[in-house]
């Protein structure tokens, strides 16, 4: 079989995953297209006259494909420190999380790409090294070396057929937290009426727990918790009172034919409300 078409074939099943796909380079990572996240497709008439022209090395687009794909590097020749393995199963001790079986992929350096399905409602951008080290996050704005593409040094090779799970609440958190963390000028808030402000977020919050379907509950009330934590920490939420009444919002949660219990309610209400207190808002006029 002419290598052309074991590149066209790869590029053909990622597309049946409903996970748009471009050309990169022949044996390289950079694209062969340019506004490629635009151009990324599934249609399999534009794969084949695209892949029948070249050898090219074949890339998922993250963020249209609906998925965050979590990239463990390993340390280079002369570096120090963990691998992006190591690291991550750290944070995931750290925070209590699980990290399930999904599809995954080796690449080249002896790397993992572990593809999730991006939880409906959230918008994560992709980032390097901000999670952990060597631990990289694809997915809007980002794109990952499929399976079957190849470079001097080896190839990227799919190692778990595992249909893709959805991102772990805890890593959701700890992604959004990071991303808040980067902006280099934190959002100011007013210091006018903040017990009013901080009752409107709380309430706005509460809501959206409410309105949660039962896939979505952990993540949801993850990132409900450290949104009010983070305001919690700038003093326009009283603590007890959030967290009492975000507790409650949940409580439908524990009946709702999920794996939710008021203890494990309980415990991603008060992780979120601590990770997000340690980060607040910033308030204008608030005295240092």
């Amino acid at each position: 079989m002419d290598t052309t078409d074991t590149f066209l074939e790869w590029a053909l099943y990622l597309a049946a995953m409903r996970w748009p796909v471009f050309p990169l380079v022949p044996g390289r990572k950079q694209p062969a297209v340019r506004e490629w996240e635009t151009r990324a497709t599934t249609d399999p008439a534009r794969i084949r006259r695209c892949w029948n022209a070249d050898r090219w090395n074949v890339a998922v687009a993250t963020g249209p494909a609906g998925l965050v794909v979590v990239d463990l590097d390993q340390p280079k020749p002369g570096q120090s420190g963990p691998d992006g393995a190591t690291a991550l199963a750290e944070l995931a001790e750290q925070r209590g999380g699980p990290l399930p079986a999904t599809y995954t992929v080796t690449t080249p350096s002896g790397g993992r790409h572990l593809y999730y399905l991006a939880p409906a409602g959230t918008h994560l951008r992709s980032s390097a090294g901000q999670l952990a080290p060597r631990v990289d996050v694809r997915a809007h704005g980002g794109y990952v070396v499929g399976p079957g593409s190849v470079a001097d040094v080896g190839g990227w090779e799919l190692c778990d057929e595992t249909d893709p799970v959805e991102l772990p609440g805890w890593l959701v958190q700890a992604c959004a937290e990071r991303a808040s963390t980067a902006i280099s000028a934190p959002r100011e808030i007013r210091a006018v009426d903040p017990n009013r402000y901080g009752s409107a977020a709380l309430a706005g919050e509460c809501e959206r727990i409410r309105a949660a379907p039962p896939e979505q509950h952990n993540a949801v009330l993850s990132a409900a918790a450290y949104t009010i934590g983070r305001k919690v920490g700038a003093d326009l939420i009283d603590h007890t009172t959030a967290r009492a009444d975000l507790i409650a919002a949940a409580d439908h949660m524990a009946t709702a034919g999920c794996d939710c219990t008021p203890r494990e309610i309980s415990r991603v209400v008060d992780a979120g409300l601590t990770a997000g207190a340690r980060n607040p808002v910033a308030r204008r006029g608030k005295a240092a």
